[in-house]
This record gives structure tokens, C-alpha cells and sequence, in this order.
């Protein structure tokens, strides 16, 4: 059986290029992400899943894995993770999917949060403080 990716949301642009790339050994440049997904998918329990990352590179289309996990008796899973995107050209078109061994009638998502491990404006400036 192939497995299926439903979609769980396009992720917006300004939040792809907050991202302060870092260079990889290959000569390459690195992007990092934190992830984290609340869904719910009614009428499903036991259900093997995966929570994963997809974006182009300029022509190459890459995708990249946050977390795996078992959905619970309730239909519900919690999925999070550092999505370390590699590229060469540019981040383009990212989005966050689910990967199912079966196809889902219903997926709802609850929370999703997707934010830059390291922000361009580094967090780490001075703070005036007075003695």
C-alpha cells in the first residue's frame, strides 16, 4: 500500500524567510524550524502517522521529516520537532503534511505552530538596563 500525504497547512512566507540560514558542511545553507501540530482525526485510533516538511529548492523538490507518533484512542496526536531544511537556491512553497498508510476522510487541525530556531533579528541584542 502506498502511502498518502494530506496537507495540513501551506506555511507563510514571512515565517519561511525569518529563518537565519546557517551553512552546511556540503556547501550548502541550513534553515531550522520549530514544528509542533495538534490534530484530530475523528473515527481514527491506532493509526501509525508521520508529520513532515515539504519545500522547493529552486527545481528540486525536497521534504524533510519532524516527527512520527501513533494516533490515541481519542483520534487525536501531538507531533513536534526541529525541521532542519537543507538548500542551495532558496526555501520556496513550504508546507506541512501529514503521511497516512490510508486515506483520511477527516483531518482537523487544532494547533500548529511553526516558528524559525534562530530569527534573522537574533534575540540575543543588548537590553538597556538601569543600576
Amino acid at each position: 500500500m502506498q502511502p498518502t500525504d494530506q496537507l495540513v497547512s501551506k506555511v507563510p512566507n514571512h515565517i519561511v524567510t525569518s529563518a537565519r540560514p546557517a551553512n552546511a558542511s556540503n556547501g550548502g545553507r541550513l534553515a531550522d524550524y520549530n514544528v509542533a501540530a495538534w490534530l484530530h482525526m475523528p473515527g481514527v485510533a491506532d493509526l501509525p502517522v508521520s508529520l513532515l516538511i515539504t519545500y522547493r529548492d529552486g527545481e528540486k523538490t525536497r521534504e524533510v521529516p519532524v516527527d512520527h507518533g501513533t494516533v490515541n484512542a481519542q483520534s487525536r496526536i501531538l507531533l513536534s520537532g526541529i525541521a532542519r531544511l537543507p538548500f542551495n537556491q532558496r526555501i520556496e512553497d513550504m508546507q506541512v503534511k501529514l503521511r497516512t498508510a490510508i486515506n483520511l476522510s477527516r483531518l482537523v487541525v487544532e494547533e500548529l505552530f511553526v516558528q524559525a530556531v534562530e530569527p534573522q533579528e537574533s534575540a540575543a541584542r543588548p537590553v538597556a538596563t538601569s543600576l
